[in-house]
């Protein structure tokens, strides 16, 4: 597998975490990986993100949760892999040249994520993120931390501790001891 591993001075600096979206944040910026599923935008503090690999081989586990597609073998380290469309809900994609799949730190934890294309780095300044709206952070999306506003679009900035709770923690320990 061909792996980019990102480096970055936010991942060395210590930052102030903003309270409104709890999230760390050097001055008055911070970094963040964005990607893609289906036609929506998403990010994820770059500090959370371990290294970016190409689709490989995926294992898969019997009775897991559908999200969860199963284990990869990174340098000898078995990661469980969720199918992030899954976990939010929508229809499975197919899989591209441009999928790929994010590996991030969650807690003491590391697991890969499934995402349609990584976009970019971006360097987003305090004023260009809003707090989720109550009533979509009522809805069960806690993990939704804030927007971002850009100049096209709006990015959904996810929390990724929150995304994968205790439940979904329970579920990939089942899987990853499986093997």
């Amino acid at each position: 597998m061909a792996t980019a591993t990102l480096e970055s001075s936010a991942q060395n600096q210590a930052g102030q975490v903003n309270p409104n979206t709890g999230l760390a944040a050097t001055a008055d910026s911070m970094q963040l990986v964005s990607f893609r599923l289906g036609e929506e935008t998403y990010g994820i503090e770059i500090t959370k993100i371990r290294e970016i690999i190409l689709m490989g081989q995926i294992t898969q586990v019997p009775e897991t949760p559908s999200y969860i597609k199963g284990l990869i073998n990174l340098r000898s380290m078995v990661l469980p892999v969720i199918d992030l469309r899954l976990r939010f809900g929508l229809a499975e994609g197919e899989l591209t040249e441009e999928s790929r799949i994010m590996v991030l730190n969650v807690g003491s934890r590391t697991i890969g994520i499934v995402v349609d294309a990584v976009s970019e780095v971006l360097r987003v300044s305090g004023d260009q993120i809003s707090e989720a709206p109550p009533t979509v952070a009522s809805m069960g999306n806690e993990y939704m931390t804030g927007l971002v506003r850009l100049e096209e679009h709006l990015l959904i900035l996810l929390d990724v501790d929150k995304l994968f709770g205790e439940e979904e923690m329970s579920a990939l320990d089942g899987a990853s001891a499986s093997v």
